[in-house]
């Protein structure tokens, strides 16, 4: 999978099509992201000592991988990923788009 935490993606597909986050976490045996801001589902939680008030809470659920694309950091538009090998021998994910490197460490 190519997306990591962390990255900045568009949702290519579903009632949340064109919006922009950031991954929170990623879902690698379902083949899942969740994506910030984006999917929000009702969530009704029970009073507890955490939360006394308890009541109806929105969180993300998670997105299918097929339906987000990274975001290019040159162009600002949504890329397939392509890896490359650098001189050390590391491997480096590079937007398809632009030939871009999209690892920022």
């Amino acid at each position: 999978m190519d997306i990591r935490k962390g990255d900045t993606v568009q949702i290519l597909a579903g009632n949340d099509r064109g919006k922009r986050g950031r991954v929170l976490q990623v879902l690698v045996d379902k083949g899942r992201v969740l994506v910030e801001g984006v999917n929000l589902r009702k969530h009704h939680t029970r009073p507890s000592t955490r939360d006394p008030q308890g009541g109806i809470r929105e969180r993300e659920a998670p997105v299918h991988v097929s339906n987000v694309q990274v975001v290019c950091p040159k162009t600002d538009q949504p890329t397939r990923i392509r890896h490359a090998k650098l001189d050390n021998g590391r491997s480096v994910r590079v937007s398809a788009r632009s030939g871009e490197m999209i690892d920022t460490k």
